[in-house]
């Protein structure tokens, strides 16, 4: 049973502009070094936000969804985030907050499931964004598999660049063991990562 008690609701987002979307697009690099500083909590959850968060009262998204059926989920390895215990969380969306998962820092463990890109332990989180594809291929069939990664590229790339207007840095990977990642970040039976998105202060 959920223990709403150790929920930990992330901060008032900020909504007003933090820099253009041409300024974010033209300033965005995949960023491999990081400086050994916190992110701020209020940073975290506007970050998990832009890649998930809800954006209507009628349950829209941050990224668009074939069918609104919205088949990703999102995990996070916080290893240096201000105010939140090392260890893994879900991103639950409609409370905006963090659910823990398990607690101790899973960066190296993520390292070692990542073809040992031992840069990623240097990141404040690590985000991953996994998909149930059930959900989306209920309805579209096969086809639904490709709505799927289009889904996931493109909450990628709004994190991302959210990252830019907070004047952080972060990175897409695509090479890692998915049976591996699966395990240190307990996901959901189902569930398969599509990417990890290690996030920090660049250096």
């Amino acid at each position: 049973m959920l223990d709403v008690a150790r929920i930990l609701t992330l901060p008032k987002l900020r909504r007003q502009r933090m820099g253009s979307v041409e300024s974010c697009i033209q300033h965005r690099r995949s960023v491999r070094s990081f400086r050994d500083e916190a992110l701020t909590f209020e940073e975290f959850g506007q970050l998990l936000w832009a890649t998930q968060g809800l954006t209507d009262v009628d349950g829209k998204r941050s990224a668009p969804s074939a069918g609104a059926l919205y088949p990703l989920e999102t995990s996070v390895a916080v290893g240096n985030v201000a105010g939140v215990d090392a260890g893994v969380y879900r991103y639950s969306v409609p409370r905006h907050a963090l659910v823990p998962v398990t607690l101790g820092d899973q960066r190296k463990q993520l390292v070692e499931a990542a073809d040992d890109q031992e840069w990623i332990a240097t990141a404040s989180a690590v985000v991953c964004i996994a998909a149930l594809f059930a959900r989306t291929t209920g309805k579209y069939g096969d086809r639904g598999r490709g709505y799927v990664f289009m889904e996931a590229g493109l909450a990628a790339a709004s994190m991302m660049l959210q990252a830019v207007g907070l004047g952080l840095g972060a990175t897409m990977i695509g090479a890692f063991n998915d049976d591996a990642v699966a395990r240190v970040l307990h996901l959901a039976a189902g569930e398969l990562p599509l990417c990890l998105i290690p996030v920090g202060r660049p250096c």
